[in-house]
């Protein structure tokens, strides 16, 4: 892992100092302002907000796992062209992060979780006053919506041309995801409160259970890295056992592996849970479906859970 994050931080650095390639790596246009997102997610919100004004490239794409990313050469030189970078924070993007800390020397390098209050984070850890955040933040549409309120204005600094445009785009889009925030909110308490439990292969709903009334369980914790055992998989499978839980789901971005082994473990006992279906978790769906935009991922996802608990 260190000789992996020193080789990174080696080609960032030959890639900042090298001299000017008189190929554009990133085929855009020098003439329009060029910003990298790291997830699909915060993609998404950017090019909502910016318009054809600016050029959005967001570097994970469909079923990949920001917590066990690694950027690749092409990602660097993304990087190296581009005039802002966005990223989530908290820890999101794991094996990135001392590579986005240098590259805030060279540029806008942008954590958009930085923006919002202490208090609307939830803890997963302390050790003394240092405390571990879940990054998962886009899971509650509202909370998401306050991440992204730093956007338009950022893009004001870069783009001073186009600011009003980023500001009304920024206001119709805020408008669109209030509205998403309500119909969650109704779609999750249509199914009956004792049928409002959510198992999922690693902990990447636990904004979304606080914000919407239901109660999530992972089997891993809130990143994929984290380790699970035996011990995990017969405490979850009596979990659903006793609770009687009709259905688990499976993540577009995590191995399924592991939580079938759960749902065989239940039928064995005799009780008939099943795979409710597939949720998008750290990434969006593929590009040029609803599923691979912010809004359409969330409303896939909540029809998915209802239909299967309800």
């Amino acid at each position: 892992m260190k000789k992996y994050i020193l080789l990174l931080l080696f080609s960032i650095t030959l890639l900042l100092t090298g001299c000017n390639s008189s190929t554009d790596q990133t085929n855009h246009s020098k003439d329009t302002p060029y910003v990298v997102a790291t997830t699909g997610m915060l993609g998404d919100a950017i090019r909502n907000i910016a318009g054809d004004f600016i050029k959005v490239d967001a570097l994970m794409g469909p079923g990949v796992d920001p917590h066990l990313y690694k950027p690749t050469m092409n990602d660097l030189s993304k990087l190296r062209e581009a005039d802002a970078i966005f990223y989530n924070g908290l820890h999101l993007e794991g094996k990135m992060v001392e590579v986005l800390d240098k590259l805030n020397h060279e540029k806008p390098t942008i954590p958009v979780a930085s923006y919002l209050k202490e208090e609307k984070l939830i803890v997963v850890s302390q050790d003394g006053n240092h405390k571990t955040y879940d990054p998962h933040i886009w899971f509650d549409v509202a909370l998401w919506l306050e991440s992204i309120r730093s956007v338009p204005e950022k893009l004001c600094e870069l783009d001073p041309e186009h600011c009003e445009a980023y500001r009304q785009n920024f206001k119709k889009y805020e408008q669109q995801l209030q509205s998403l925030h309500e119909w969650t909110s109704a779609q999750i308490a249509s199914i009956p409160q004792e049928s409002r439990v959510m198992i999922t292969a690693h902990d990447a709903f636990t904004y979304f259970g606080k914000a919407y009334d239901i109660e999530v369980r992972g089997l891993q914790g809130i990143s994929t890295v984290a380790e699970f055992g035996l011990k995990d998989v017969t405490e979850l499978k009596n979990y659903i056992v006793q609770r009687k839980i009709k259905a688990v789901f499976v993540e577009s971005s995590v191995p399924t592996k592991s939580l079938e082994a759960v749902v065989s473990g239940c039928q064995e006992q005799g009780h008939p849970v099943q795979i409710g279906g597939t949720l998008f978790s750290d990434a969006m769906g593929a590009n040029g479906t609803p599923e691979g935009t912010y809004i359409g991922m969330v409303k896939a996802n909540v029809n998915t859970i209802v239909h299967s608990l309800k």
